[in-house]
């Protein structure tokens, strides 16, 4: 990784821009930077295992190749984790070195805080891979996953090649996290190798992501389905007259949302999918309906088996110990249920885990959340099972009530697919990374306005 790093940092002249909020660093500052960082990190070696939690700064994303430029394995904990969730995954990698801000972190995204990186009692890394992650643990204890320098190489490379992406010379407004996949790989690692220009928002409000959308002419945006859910509620398209692209990644865009976007702007939202494990998979830049995700990226082998998306990966991708259900004989099943057109495109039909059953009839969750999306007052949805069927709706309505979703319900889907009780919440829970949270027992507790 030293290597692969130490290239993508010289591959442009000192003056071509980076990253911008309200100043600017060149790619010139950015190597100074990253060389005076990696001076203080002490002890810091090849082999050595830091915990990086920082929140979203040009702090941040120095501090990751400064530590690249070492030789060290990243171990990538958000930063919005609390202390016991950080123990947890302390717990199960062991970092020798712990990275922080210091002091309480700010709110907003911030070009600098000052670093301090302490021992944590742990070991050297026992594997090679430059990038240690971890499954969202939304519904269980989170996986520790491996990412080599093959596979980030590789999917920088998929990026490059893919039709449509972020240019060289154009202006990304990134609004994904650079301590998860996509904001670290397809954001930093893309940009630096193909001389993109990243623009960052103060916080993912509509109107924070409008005026530097507007300020800075930006030429393409990428981010989780609810920014393009803020967005279009708070259409303002002389702010974005610029962007010729835009797509989502995370989780799936819903169509409506995709529909309101595309209405609000005249352009739209594509698609990006992918997971933790294998890095981005699918490409539509230009647009899909969903829930179709777009054609494979070069070099991704993908295929459908037994109903679910299994991707061809050379090791499995979790470290410390294997699951068997997720990764054997050289694939990985995703969790995704998908069938492929005819045209080449895969289409998701749902998680493994929404299909419930439900006075002996199948039911995927997925749909009865797709109705509820559909109502106008309701902003996001999610719904759960096994035995019975909840709902928890979020709306930014006082009247929205449990009722006249129920009978909206009872108007779109057959009596054994309607849910039992449906919640209506101010906002639903997300993790770290913006997911929306599907653990029943989170769920329960959120606060009830009907």
């Amino acid at each position: 990784m030293r290597s692969f790093i130490n290239d993508l940092m010289h591959r442009h002249g000192d003056e071509a821009p980076i990253f911008t909020y309200e100043n600017t660093v060149t790619h010139g500052d950015l190597r100074a930077d990253v060389a005076a960082l990696a001076a203080q990190f002490a002890g810091v070696r090849e082999g050595s295992t830091v915990a990086v939690q920082v929140p979203p700064s040009f702090s941040q994303l120095e501090a990751v190749p400064a530590l690249w430029s070492l030789g060290a394995q990243v171990i990538s904990i958000d930063h919005r984790l609390r202390p016991a969730e950080v123990d947890v995954l302390c717990e199960l990698t062991r970092p020798e070195f712990f990275l922080r801000q210091k002091g309480n972190p700010a709110t907003g995204f911030q070009e600098r805080y000052e670093l301090e990186i302490e021992p944590a009692g742990g070991v050297p890394a026992p594997t090679a891979h430059p990038l240690v992650q971890f499954s969202s643990g939304s519904t269980g204890r989170p996986k520790v996953i491996g990412r080599s320098t093959t596979s980030l190489i590789d999917e920088v490379d998929r990026f490059a090649k893919s039709d449509g992406v972020v240019a060289p010379g154009e202006r990304l407004l990134l609004l994904n996290s650079p301590a998860h996949s996509f904001g670290l790989i397809g954001g930093l690692l893309h940009s630096l190798a193909a001389g993109v220009h990243l623009v960052f928002a103060e916080s993912p409000a509509a109107e924070a992501i409008l005026s530097q959308a507007r300020t800075h002419e930006v030429d393409f945006i990428t981010g989780l389905p609810f920014h393009f859910e803020l967005l279009a509620s708070s259409p303002d398209r002389d702010a974005l007259r610029t962007v010729r692209g835009a797509f989502a990644g995370g989780e799936l865009m819903p169509q409506e949302v995709a529909d309101r976007f595309a209405a609000a702007y005249a352009f739209p939202v594509g698609e990006c999918f992918g997971t933790t494990e294998t890095g981005a998979l699918t490409m539509a830049v230009n647009g899909t309906v969903r829930p179709s995700v777009g054609r494979l990226m070069p070099g991704v082998t993908a295929r459908v088996s037994d109903g679910l998306v299994e991707v061809a990966l050379p090791e499995t991708p979790y470290l410390y110990e294997n699951d068997a259900s997720r990764f054997s004989g050289g694939w990985f099943r995703t969790g995704d249920r998908g069938e492929f057109t005819d045209d080449g495109e895969l289409r998701l039909l749902g998680r493994t885990d929404s299909l419930v059953v439900v006075r002996g009839n199948k039911v995927d969750l997925t749909e009865v959340e797709h109705v509820l999306r559909a109502h106008p007052l309701v902003t996001e949805a999610v719904v759960v099972g096994p035995a019975e069927i909840h709902a928890y709706v979020g709306t930014s309505s006082d009247t929205l009530t449990a009722q006249a979703l129920s009978e909206w319900c009872a108007e779109r889907l057959a009596e054994f697919k309607l849910p039992v009780r449906i919640h209506v919440v101010e906002a639903l829970p997300r993790t770290s990374s913006g997911k929306l949270i599907r653990n029943p027992n989170v769920l329960a507790g959120t606060r009830r306005l009907a």
